[in-house]
């Protein structure tokens, strides 16, 4: 005879229910659905078995961080041993969960039929619509109670990260690099199509966006450019030639004259984008210095904006760190992806790593095969860049050279090392590292405690002249 025995995560602790004729329910979904909402109804259907309250708090932490992960807690794990009816030969036990993860885990561990699916669900619903009622002595107000105290302690300890460590600032910061990339863009060409009727020679002489908004905002009015102003000119384009030809430009010039007003409107926007775009360059070097510290192996790998494109793309490093080599090869190119599936055609070879310089460097014909191996380094590095207690660029840097052997191998056909060689020389390379910060951290300390001691005797000293 099957026996069903359903187990419910509480936030007070475990419970095991019996399901009586689960067979005959199982045949009759529809009738389970709407014995849900009826307790007399349901109390026919389920009969409280064991129940098993936390001890503390941390205890009920530790259990629900694990069974968000998938894993059995130890706590659980004996729980289950104990109260879950014994396999004979003639009857079968199936338990029924909620989340089909923690099942595979009770499954590998102790070995019990799971379901999941089904009237599993209904019932539990049911369990937990009348779950107060059906624990003697439970009163509903300890349930809030309860469930408020584990949900803030446990999106606590979700939130609490190291502050150095923080992807989501990669994410924001190159969101806001792309878009400033866009509106430096649109705001250069605003200027250039506003200031040419004043000087239209300009353009051709300084075509960069930056500088050509930095002359302008020192030219002004082009009548007033003398030769006094040649040597700052200079300094600005970084061209002796260059200054010269806007000078001889402006006198000799075929543009419109402009009035106080207009140009006043003009340096004023020229002003804001000289100052966006200097910021650009500041959160350029912010992301650059923020990727070597969360992520200095993909960084130093495929660079610093790519990567942290990849890490936006996935949703966090953890997130890209889960991802397998194929989806880090196509990151970026989804619609090219379910395209290609729909119509049946060829299926893109790379997204965003095709800015690398690895792919742009192959050659066509091997385009591809440098994608995949650029995709296995990049996923190898970001599970380092995520789960490392002390990451290191030496991974990545070892891993560049890889991609840059296999570059030579496509061409030449000269075989490049053996990855085992190459990563075990590179954790040679990151424990010596590892060791020499310890000791320059032990170092720091101890100066930092001479320091101490040296001011509390000063202070003591000095207290005991002034009682004198």
């Amino acid at each position: 005879m099957a026996k069903l025995t359903v187990l419910y995560e509480h936030a007070t602790g475990f419970t095991l229910f019996k399901v009586k004729e689960f067979e005959e329910i199982g045949s009759e979904l529809a009738q389970v659905e709407k014995s849900v909402r009826d307790l007399q109804r349901f109390t026919k259907i389920i009969e409280l078995l064991a129940f098993a309250p936390f001890k503390t708090s941390v205890d009920a932490l530790e259990s629900i961080n694990s069974i968000s992960e998938g894993l059995l807690p130890e706590s659980l794990q004996i729980f289950l041993e104990t109260n879950v009816p014994k396999v004979g030969k003639m009857s079968k036990v199936t338990l029924g969960v909620a989340d089909s993860k923690l099942g595979a885990s009770i499954n590998e561990k102790l070995g019990l039929k799971i379901q999941h699916t089904g009237f599993i669900l209904e019932i539990l619903r049911g369990i937990r619509y009348h779950f107060p009622s059906l624990m003697k002595g439970f009163a509903p107000k300890l349930e809030g109670v309860a469930q408020l105290g584990l949900g803030h302690s446990y999106s606590r300890a979700k939130v609490k990260f190291n502050v150095n460590k923080v992807d989501n600032m990669i994410i924001h910061s190159v969101s806001l690099l792309d878009q400033l990339d866009k509106d430096l863009n649109t705001y250069s060409m605003r200027i250039r199509e506003w200031y040419s009727y004043h000087f239209p020679e300009l353009y051709k002489i300084v075509p960069e966006n930056y500088l050509f908004a930095k002359v302008v905002k020192y030219v002004g009015d082009r009548k007033q450019l003398t030769e006094d102003k040649l040597e700052g000119l200079e300094e600005i384009v970084m061209d002796a030639g260059k200054a010269a030809a806007i000078l001889s430009a402006a006198k000799s010039s075929m543009g419109m004259d402009i009035s106080p007003v207009d140009l006043t409107n003009v340096l004023m926007f020229t002003n804001r984008v000289v100052s966006l775009s200097e910021y650009r360059k500041s959160l350029s070097e912010y992301l650059k210095n923020k990727m070597g510290t969360v992520a200095p192996n993909m960084a130093a790998l495929i660079g610093e904006q790519v990567g942290a494109r990849l890490i936006s793309k996935a949703g966090s490093l953890t997130n890209l760190a889960k991802c397998p080599a194929s989806t880090v090869q196509i990151l970026g190119a989804e619609k090219a992806l379910f395209r290609a599936m729909k119509t049946k055609t060829s299926t893109p070879k790379y997204g965003l790593i095709y800015h690398s310089t690895f792919i742009g460097r192959a050659g066509r014909q091997y385009k591809g095969r440098a994608s995949r191996f650029l995709s296995n380094k990049l996923s190898i590095a970001s599970r380092i860049d995520a789960f490392a207690d002390n990451p290191c660029n030496i991974f990545g840097l070892k891993m560049k050279q890889q991609c840059e052997d296999r570059l030579k191998y496509f061409e030449t056909g000269e075989k490049p090392p053996k990855n085992v060689d190459v990563m075990h020389a590179a954790l040679q390379e990151s424990l010596v590292l590892q060791e020499q910060n310890e000791s320059l951290n032990t170092s720091v300390k101890r100066k930092k405690a001479k320091k101490e001691k040296k001011s509390k005797k000063k202070k003591i000293e000095n207290n005991q002249e002034n009682e004198d």
